[in-house]
């Protein structure tokens, strides 16, 4: 059976972004060994906020979103379910996932019972959770603009606890930073400045082509994905070191 992969595109510039981009690098690798791929994008969606007003808690109308029949969510919800692994894919907007992300995120409010307390299968106090929604294993492939590390670590550590309550296992995790540096992929002139980012693309494919096959991404793989690309020897060093950050920059 072919593996079947959503991708869930939170980028307000929906299709003509960088994280658009990056899922269809995804997606090439695991195309090549046979699995169905399909990216949902969000922007192009009708998704409610959650107005955290609990009928979908009442025992009347238990796990029913007031937004049931009026939005896309459910349908979202419905291609989870059919999914084996799915792909959380967001550019950092402030220092977090984008606020559509967000907002779809939020409605996973209704399909879990609170009055109904668990343990998660790592042992964290919760409470119900549909497993055949969110449960399953999952990628997150995060992009933004800065050179830093410290630009994604909210939400390399949201996933995680997202991991750890939802019973999901998280299976790799791609970090590529400094698009606007190399164009965003649309710019041959930058990449040709920066060939790293194209050794990235390559292990980018290598992680889908991983996921369709291995059920997971290599160490290896993730590492050389999400790799700094700037010409300067040890940059992943030395841009930890304050005094020499000017330097960095004069030569960029």
């Amino acid at each position: 059976m072919n593996t079947k992969i959503i991708a869930i595109n939170g980028s307000h510039s929906g299709k003509k972004g960088y994280t658009h981009f990056l899922i269809n690098k995804l997606f090439a690798g695991a195309k090549n060994e046979g699995a169905l791929c399909e990216e949902i994008t969000l922007a192009e969606l009708n998704i409610n906020i959650c107005k955290g007003c609990g009928v979908c808690n009442n025992q009347k109308h238990l796990l029913k979103c007031i937004y049931e029949e009026k939005d896309d969510v459910s349908m979202i919800f419905d291609k989870m379910r059919e999914a084996d692994i799915i792909v959380y894919a967001t550019p950092i907007y402030v220092f977090n996932m984008s606020g559509l992300m967000k907002v779809f995120f939020d409605r996973f409010n209704s399909t879990g019972n609170s009055n109904d307390f668990r343990l998660s299968d790592s042992g964290m106090f919760f409470h119900h959770i549909s497993k055949d929604i969110y449960s399953k294993p999952f990628v997150t492939l995060i992009c933004h603009d800065s050179f830093e590390n410290e630009i994604s670590k909210s939400v390399t550590t949201y996933f995680k606890t997202f991991s750890r309550f939802m019973d999901a296992p998280q299976i790799g995790t791609i970090i590529r930073r400094s698009g606007k540096l190399t164009g965003y992929g649309k710019d041959v002139e930058k990449e040709k400045q920066y060939p790293k980012i194209l050794e990235s693309y390559k292990s980018i494919e290598k992680a889908g082509s991983e996921i369709a096959t291995l059920g997971r991404i290599n160490k290896q793989t993730r590492k050389v994905a999400s790799q700094d690309i700037i010409p300067v020897p040890f940059f992943s060093i030395l841009k930890n070191i304050k005094g020499l950050k000017k330097k960095i920059l004069q030569k960029m």
